[in-house]
């Protein structure tokens, strides 16, 4: 038997990070380590440092309600207030926050550890912190224990605008290439209606219907994600694919944990 350990959604939570691979054949993180917004506690995440928490309260009643062009007004105001005009400046502004937390993370993050980016994650910033035991994995596969493990990471287009999204047909593309696997890993779900609605910011998140047809196609023994932080439902079956929100490691604070038997895990 193996045991995995995965987390999503880290936003933030570094210290939980610390002892979260103990008892584990292999570590697993899905990504979004990067707290901007946080919807529970409006006082944490880099907008309340910017902006204070009374902007991140009016932002976040903004989003949940859907209404993305005022919460855009909001923000753009609030930069104005910073002497920020240019949205190509915001990126620039926010860097010292990012890379703090960053250096934070993956400060605590276990090693051995396999990884793939979230949709609120910059790429290009990970190769500055990663430690020898970070193995970034996107769009790749990896053998382990006779298992063969798929990761996909990012987020897809979206009306939130976060900064590691894809075109869809480029995300299909990117899974297309994994070929078969045992046990598929991306940031995100599949298109389902129980999978995507989070309950808390009363909103369908994105999935991909992409997911979906690979799973159909392919039928691993399990697809694990995050993404979705409040979800309808936790798991739902695809074929014999068993799907299956990792949760949201910020709230949680504990890895969720699958055991496998080695080297039989596709169905």
């Amino acid at each position: 038997m193996v045991q995995i350990h995965v987390v999503s959604d880290v936003h933030g939570a570094a210290q939980a990070l610390v002892g979260a691979d103990v008892g584990a054949d292999l570590f697993v993180c899905l990504g979004d380590l990067i707290l901007y917004l946080d919807y529970e506690d409006p006082s944490q995440g880099i907008y309340a440092e910017l902006f204070g928490e009374q902007h991140s309260r009016e932002y976040i009643q903004a989003r949940t309600a859907g209404q993305y062009e005022q919460a855009r007004a909001l923000s753009t105001a609030a930069w104005a207030g910073l002497g920020i005009v240019d949205p190509l400046d915001r990126r620039a502004a926010m860097e010292t926050h990012i890379r703090r937390q960053y250096a934070e993370m993956f400060s605590a993050m276990p090693e051995p550890a396999l990884l793939t980016y979230g949709n609120v994650d910059l790429p290009p910033m990970w190769a500055d912190f990663l430690k020898p035991g970070h193995q970034v994995v996107d769009g790749a596969v990896v053998e382990f224990a006779g298992l063969r493990l798929g990761f996909v990471g990012g987020g897809l287009t979206s009306p939130m605008r976060t900064p590691y999204e894809l075109d869809p047909q480029a995300y299909a593309a990117t899974l297309e290439q994994l070929e078969p696997v045992d046990i598929l890993f991306t940031h995100i779900p599949p298109k389902s209606a129980v999978l995507n609605y989070d309950v808390i910011a009363r909103r369908f998140e994105t999935g991909s219907s992409a997911i979906n047809a690979y799973i159909e196609r392919v039928q691993p023994k399990y697809h694990l994600f995050g993404h979705v932080h409040q979800p309808l439902h936790q798991r739902a079956r695809i074929g014999k694919t068993e799907c299956i929100n990792v949760g949201h490691f910020n709230a949680r604070r504990t890895p969720f944990v699958l055991t496998v038997d080695q080297g039989t895990g596709r169905g």
